[in-house]
Parts: structure tokens; sequence; C-alpha cells
């Protein structure tokens, strides 16, 4: 267990801000991902487990190990290995590291002998756990998951949480507690995580969209701002490269 928390390096994991479009729901046909209209369900937002790992905000995986360390990916560097099942996804796959690695220093490689490793494994959902944990780290994509999707997800194994749960939320969103499903409250719940001093993002790629959790299709969560629609995955906002070239020091060597 030590071996691995120092293997990774410690991380400052925050939120950022976001100021969503529509989530595409299609498979790249290149890097440029559709935009389509706002989804009322998402492949984020799972409701069981994931090979009996617990699930928590839809698409967050917890540590069996409840107090495991958080850590960043050694010189932002994030190794992977693609399962077998998911051989026809590479090309979306790949397609979700470029949206990351075209505006960051975060590079990644396929696993050859690290210790540490990202593991893309086909799921009910997409899912990820937050930051490196150690060892094989399962990272799911189900066929339903958009490279938007599969970017969400990598964004956190890279380290960052949902940005709705800032602490600073109620000045720039309304939770409409009524319209979520029951049992689901808990996901819309402020966490007390480091913001790294950024200002609340509602264009990022880590945003919640409007109809998540949605009991009966009513919106769950609204902008305070007008017109602006939550929940994109069509690209990283520029409070995202901020956040992540921050977190992993780019451009400070």
């Amino acid at each position: 267990m030590w071996l691995l928390v120092f293997i990774c390096m410690l991380s400052v994991v925050g939120g950022v801000p976001i100021n969503a479009t529509q989530e595409d729901t299609s498979h790249a046909t290149g890097v440029l991902v559709s935009m389509l209209e706002p989804q009322r369900s998402s492949s984020e937002t799972l409701e069981g487990l994931e090979d009996d790992v617990i699930v928590q905000e839809g698409d967050i995986l917890i540590p069996e190990d409840r107090n495991a360390v958080q850590n960043l990916w050694s010189d932002a560097v994030m190794p992977y290995t693609i399962s077998q099942e998911l051989t026809d996804r590479a090309f979306d796959i790949h397609a979700a590291f470029k949206m990351i690695s075209d505006v960051t220093c975060i590079r990644f490689t396929p696993h050859t002998t690290e210790l540490n490793y990202i593991e893309f494994r086909n799921g009910k959902g997409c899912s990820s756990y937050v930051g490196c944990v150690g060892g094989a780290q399962a990272l799911y994509s189900a066929p339903s998951c958009s490279v938007g999707n599969v970017c969400h997800e990598i964004i956190h194994a890279l380290g960052l949480h949902h940005e709705h749960n800032r602490r600073d939320r109620d000045q720039y969103i309304s939770v409409e507690w009524s319209n979520i499903m029951p049992g689901k409250r808990s996901n819309f719940e402020v966490k007390q995580r480091d913001t790294q001093n950024l200002p609340y993002d509602l264009h990022s790629i880590m945003h919640y969209g409007e109809y998540y959790f949605s009991q009966d299709g009513s919106p769950t969560v609204l902008s305070k701002s007008s017109g602006v629609q939550i929940g994109q995955r069509s690209h990283l906002s520029e409070l995202d490269v901020l956040r992540l070239n921050s977190l992993y020091h780019c451009g400070n060597d």
C-alpha cells in the first residue's frame, strides 16, 4: 500500500466552472465531436454497482479502502491498457486522449511495466475512480459512452471531481431537489473540495447536465445565468485546461 502511495505524486483535487452546451452521444468520426440535444439521462448516471464496486455521483468509483490517498499520475503520464472487449472502441478512447493532450502536458502511453496504470474495461456505463489510486485501475466504458463521456472519466482519473459539488455552486446553479430520483439526492450535495482558487465554471466538461438523475424528465440542475446550458461533453473549457495544467505543473519546468 505504501509503495503505491509513494509512486504516485500527491494531488490537490478541486472543482472547475461549467457552461454546458449539449452532450455528444455519438461516437467520433474524427477528433471533432458532434453536439446534440442535452440528454435527459446519461451514461454517467449509473444507479447500481460496477463489478461489485460502489458508485457515487453516477460515475465515481469508490476504492475498497475508503481512506485511500488520491494522487496525481507521476510525471503527468497515464499508462493504459484497453481490454479486448473494448478493441472496437479504441479509436474513441484515443480521441478522448487527444482532447486532453492537445491542450495540456499530460500524456497517455501504452502500459509496459508500470505499477500504476488505467485499465479500460467494458461496463454498464461510464465510470472511474478519482485520481491515481494505485495498481491496475479500472475505468469503465459502455457502448453508449461517447468520446466526451470517456474524456470526462479520464479527467476524473486525472484527479478532478464534478463541478456542481463545489461549495460555491449555489451562486451559479440551483438544484431542483424535488425533481431528483429517490435515493440520489446525495449526488447533488456540496463537497468540501479544493477549488484551486479558480472560479466556478458553467462550461466545464466536468459539470452535471440539467436532467441528470431526473425522476420525471424535469430539470435537476439549472444555471442561474440566462442562456447558459450546462453539461457539455464536446471539449475542455478554458478553465478545465487551466485546472489540469495547474494540477500537473505544466509549463513549470
